[in-house]
This record gives structure tokens, sequence and C-alpha cells, in this order.
């Protein structure tokens, strides 16, 4: 008997296009997911459309031993798993061999992040530059604010370029953060980014007072000409950089995003609560701020050898 697995696989398609409306680029990518797997079950001596499970098992280890990541491998299997299920419901098949696999497990990659030190000589020279008198003192003022708030605060960075101008009217060691989904959230501030802040709004009306262009103030903290009225992310990103490389640490592990990192490893690390540090990031899931939980594992470790009565011991013998 001959194989229709080929022609099994265009009605698939045909029907992912006609009728879940599957976009073209997701078609050809099950196209060429199926088409291999295909390939590789006539190696076995059978088709797609006839494979068990086994031949499916046999297929995922040869990927893995191809080296393709876990994620490639999982995407394979969606894609067997979907032409399965129109098998059956067409009643192609009477099972699905699929049903008793397990998805290649997803090694989740830890935060890239900085030590204290690093950061802390990143902020030292962000405010022994914004103390320098000159010109583009602004700008350097500025970078020293977005430098003390990203850290006092992790917020993320699309938060921080966005602040209303309004924050410098407030009066108090909190700030009001309108995050994802327009949720509003509370954080702290340090002292240090207080005062950059006072700094930075005093030489930021100066500047507007001696524009004398007719034109309002603008409505945000870090104003640009550019189309949303803001300072871009990827000109902070890119300002980040040029700090970090000034102050002899590698450009390649800087970014915004990795100083929000830094600022939530650095509080689990010293005693905080991984709750609290969920609000302060704004997650409304803790399972993704699960993902500073080696941090948590580490403190504990600490915690046993150095406090508990037995560890104590141990060291007294030694």
């Amino acid at each position: 008997m001959s194989d229709l697995s080929a022609a099994h696989v265009e009605a698939f398609l045909e029907m992912m296009s006609a009728e879940r409306g599957a976009a073209v680029n997701t078609l050809q990518s099950y196209e060429r997911d199926l088409e291999d797997a295909l390939s590789h079950m006539r190696t076995r001596a059978t088709g797609l459309t006839g494979a068990a499970t086994d031949d499916l098992r046999h297929y995922l280890a040869h990927l893995a031993a191809q080296g393709f990541k876990p994620s490639s491998q999982a995407r394979r299997l969606s894609a067997l798993r979907q032409f399965y299920k129109f098998l059956y419901a067409e009643g192609l098949r009477g099972d699905d061999p699929t049903g008793i696999l397990d998805a290649p497990k997803k090694g989740r990659s830890l935060p890239k992040t900085l030590s204290v030190d690093d950061v802390s000589r990143l902020i030292g020279l962000a405010e022994t530059e914004a103390a320098a008198p000159g010109p583009e003192r602004l700008s350097r003022l500025r970078m020293h604010v977005l430098m003390e708030l990203l850290y006092a605060t992790g917020m993320r960075v699309s938060e921080l370029v966005s602040l209303p101008a309004s924050v410098l009217a407030q009066d108090g060691r909190f700030l009001v953060i309108r995050g994802k989904g327009n949720k509003e959230r509370l954080v702290p501030l340090s002292q240090a980014a207080i005062r950059a802040m006072r700094a930075y709004g005093t030489a930021l009306a100066e500047a507007f007072a001696k524009a004398d262009t007719g034109e309002r103030e603008s409505p945000w903290l870090f104003p640009s000409t550019g189309k949303a009225g803001y300072l871009p992310r990827q000109v902070f990103a890119r300002e980040l950089k040029s700090l970090a490389s000034r102050a002899g640490i590698r450009v390649a592990t800087i970014s915004p995003h990795v100083l929000r990192h830094a600022f939530a490893s650095h509080l689990l690390a010293n005693g905080a609560d991984l709750r609290a540090v969920q609000e302060l990031l704004g997650h409304s899931d803790i399972s993704t701020t699960q993902i500073y939980t080696h941090v948590l594992e580490e403190r504990l470790h600490d915690l046993v050898q150095n406090h508990h009565p037995l560890a104590k011991q141990a060291k007294k013998q030694d």
C-alpha cells in the first residue's frame, strides 16, 4: 500500500489555512517541520501517517543528537501534535501517538546581572560627571538621575523614560509608576535618587527659561524632540553603554534591563522577600519573579553553612 503521508500533510496545511486562517509564515513553518519528520520516518521504513509513538520518540532523540535546542524540538513536537489531531478528527487515525510524549525540557537561562561594585562604579561616574561644569551639563545630570532611578526602583526602561514631569513636584520618598496594563504601583526612592532628581529638575527648568521660545515646558521628565516627546529608550541604552565604557566595564554586559535584574538580585541577596520584589518589579505573576530563585538558593545555602549549629560545630573541628 502506498504511503499517503505527503497527501495528508498537504490536506492538513489546507485545513490550517482555510479553517483557522493560519498566517503564511505559520504554514511554512508547519510544512518544513512535518516534511523533516516525514523524511526521518522514511528512514525507519514507515510514513508519518502511520508512525508509532516509538518512531516519534526516536525522531525527537535524533533532533537532540543533531544539536537542536529544546525550544526547537518543542516546536517540532507541537507541529506533530496538531497534525495527528487533524488525522484523528478526519478519521484517518484512531489514536494520537504524541499523546504520551513529553515536551523537551527547556533550560531556563538566568538573567544577566551586575555586581554591586560594578553598579557603584557606574553610578559614581555618572554622579562625578554630572557635578562637572561646562556644556552638556543637563545631559550629564539626566544620565545621573536615570541611573539613580533605575537602580533605586528597578522599573522597566519604558516606564523610566516616559515618567511625567509632575514627579518633580512630588514631596516624598515614593514614586507612583504606571506599568503594564496601565496598572499603578508604588516604589520607594533612595535619598540619592531624590537629590539627583532635584538637581536635574532645577537645571531642566533653567534650560526651558533660557530657551525663551514661547513654548510650554514639556510634560515629560526626560523631554525629547522625537515623536513620542520623551527620551527614546534606545538613546538611553546607547548612553548607558558609553558610560560603562568610560567606567571600564565591559559594554557587552550592560543594558537598562540588566540594571533592572541587578536591582532584583541585589535585593534578594540582602534578605528581601520574593513577593516584595515581585511587587516592586510590577510582575503580575510570581512565576515571572522566580527566575531569581537561584539568588535565594545561594542565600539559604550561606545561611545554613554559617548559622546552623552542626555547621558551626564542623568548622570548630576543622
